[in-house]
């Protein structure tokens, strides 16, 4: 499968979760708003969430998928099982003992991570808070084991299933949402129980994949066996600086939550609807092209293919730039009628619009460097450089956090938005010169005229993006939600088909981006040149 097949499969199918996971906010923020309650879900959301990016899709990923490539290249099939087997039992066993922990001090994580919350007059939203992280903090175990199942999987090229199962939890949560809230004393405690229903169901769904492959794994009690194992020893001190890196971010997401729960009520949840338009490009671009990259190029570094390590990256910088560029164009001139169309129902109301609006507008600023570090990380943890990439982001955490002293008091909520997005921008330029430095990546020829032809083609896209956001009226289209949404669409497909229409007359070709591998074809000016195997 070619990388370009493999990422329009993940990609087609993450769009489908984000689909789910848009059906599901619509549903929440029609049902229950952008009030203290709201927020106090999105936090104890959020908690489990952080630990599952600590630990599961992101240190875990990052130091499991090379080396169990490796192992799989140089051993037989019952070593292989071995290790997965002592693997599994490792996570589970470690992941217990924190999930055990987290359900015991609840309240002293939910202080920490939304001190606002814990102010005199918000005890109820306090003790909500509490009460949907205990229901909530297994999930880290269900995630943490997808995690692990869905290395195996990506490493086997087999991406359908990994990429399907987050849709799982978004209709156990809008089924939640739907069935229980009149059977409970707090409504809004649905949406915990359909989190952790989500998780199993995802889980049950992963663990079938495997056991079709023979690749289950086989849990024992013989946890001190399987933490002796060597190459178990090695995939957990690669975790270490991994998980390093990965807690840079999140402590920069922990820092900024618990600021947000001290501005404005539904400041959280405005945050988090903006949050949710920002994954459609970050899921369906950059975490597509970064899971079917990382397994590539561990292939092309044990080659020793120096070349064909530059071009992948080369390639997917190059598909990020044409479909990023005009993702944050879109989002930040038609911010008010994506939000008003997706959210303006219900408790949610025309100031939540507004005010989720300026979050779209300043997450847009970082789109593409946001995009561009799914590429680029993943060039560092290849070759097993997990340090690299965990001092760029140490820098990039101290960076965001000097952005909210000068952005919060101004732009409140959205200042955190922006300080994210500058942060993520700073970032990419910190690895792409990084990976510079090393003679890891060469760009390719042509890429001033690709540029100069993008630059191009977004100024015709931003004619019809711009007087839409003028000529129409967004709120007031509440009383027509279907042609509201025929409109957004409409403008949407209309932008985009000119930008594309004008790369096309200026000559890019979709032959230009079809395939990665060994023939790679990197210039978009010449579709004859391609980067040979070394």
């Amino acid at each position: 499968m070619s990388l370009l097949r493999a990422a329009a499969t993940v990609s087609s199918l993450t769009l489908l979760s984000r689909i789910t996971g848009l059906a599901r906010d619509i549903i929440i923020a029609r049902a229950f708003g952008a009030g203290a309650l709201t927020d106090a879900f999105w936090v104890a959301f959020r908690i489990p969430n952080l630990l599952r990016r600590l630990f599961a899709e992101g240190a875990f990923a990052q130091a499991f998928v090379p080396i169990l490539g490796e192992v799989r290249n140089k051993h037989e099939s019952d070593a292989v099982k071995i290790l997965l087997d002592r693997v599994a039992l490792t996570l589970f066993f470690v992941l217990c003992l924190v999930a055990l922990l987290g359900i015991i001090g609840a309240p002293w994580v939910v202080m920490t991570m939304a001190s606002g919350l814990a102010e005199p007059g918000r005890a109820d939203d306090f003790l909500a808070a509490v009460w949907m992280t205990r229901v909530m903090f297994p999930y880290i175990i269900c995630m943490s084991l997808i995690a692990f199942a869905s290395g195996v999987l990506n490493t086997w090229r087999h991406f359908a299933v990994p990429a399907f199962t987050p849709v799982l939890l978004n209709l156990c949560m809008i089924a939640a949402s739907l069935l229980l809230t009149p059977y409970l004393s707090q409504p809004i405690y649905a949406l915990a129980i359909g989190v952790m229903c989500g998780g199993v169901a995802q889980l049950t769904v992963q663990w079938i994949a495997l056991s079709k492959l023979g690749l289950r794994p086989r849990f024992s009690w013989r946890i001190g066996q399987a933490i002796k194992d060597p190459i178990v020893r090695r995939i957990m001190k690669q975790m270490l600086p991994a998980t390093l890196g990965v807690s840079v971010a999140q402590i920069s997401l922990l820092i900024n939550t618990n600021i947000a729960t001290w501005l404005a009520a539904g400041s959280v949840t405005w945050l988090s609807f903006a949050d949710r338009l920002m994954e459609f490009p970050t899921a369906l671009l950059g975490v597509a092209l970064g899971t079917v990259l990382l397994p590539s190029l561990a292939k092309a570094n044990k080659e020793a293919s120096g070349e064909q390590y530059s071009a992948m990256l080369d390639w997917g910088l190059r598909l990020v730039l044409l479909l990023g560029l005009p993702a944050a164009l879109s989002m930040v001139l038609m911010s008010d009628g994506m939000v008003a169309t997706l959210f303006h129902y219900g408790a949610f109301n025309a100031a939540d619009v507004a005010q989720t609006r300026t979050a779209v507008m300043a997450y847009s600023v970082g789109l593409v460097g946001l995009l561009m570090v799914k590429i680029l990380a993943p060039g560092f943890y290849a070759k097993q450089d997990i340090r690299t990439p965990v001092k760029i982001a140490i820098v990039v955490l101290i960076a965001t956090q000097l952005l909210n002293l000068v952005l919060v008091p101004w732009l409140a909520h959205a200042g955190l938005a922006l300080a994210i997005g500058l942060g993520g921008c700073l970032n990419a330029l910190a690895l792409l010169i990084g990976l510079r430095r090393q003679g890891i990546y060469t760009p390719g020829p042509g890429w001033l005229k690709f540029l100069s032809k993008q630059v191009v083609a977004l100024v015709f896209m931003s004619v019809p993006l711009a007087l839409s956001a003028h000529y129409l009226d967004w709120i007031a289209l509440q009383a027509h939600p279907a042609l509201r949404v025929l409109w957004l669409g409409l403008v949407l497909t209309g932008a985009m088909a000119v930008y594309l229409g004008v790369l096309m007359l200026l000559g890019l070709r979709p032959n230009d981006f079809r395939r990665a591998p060994r023939t790679i074809i990197v210039s978009t000016l010449s579709r004859n040149v391609r980067f040979p195997p070394k």
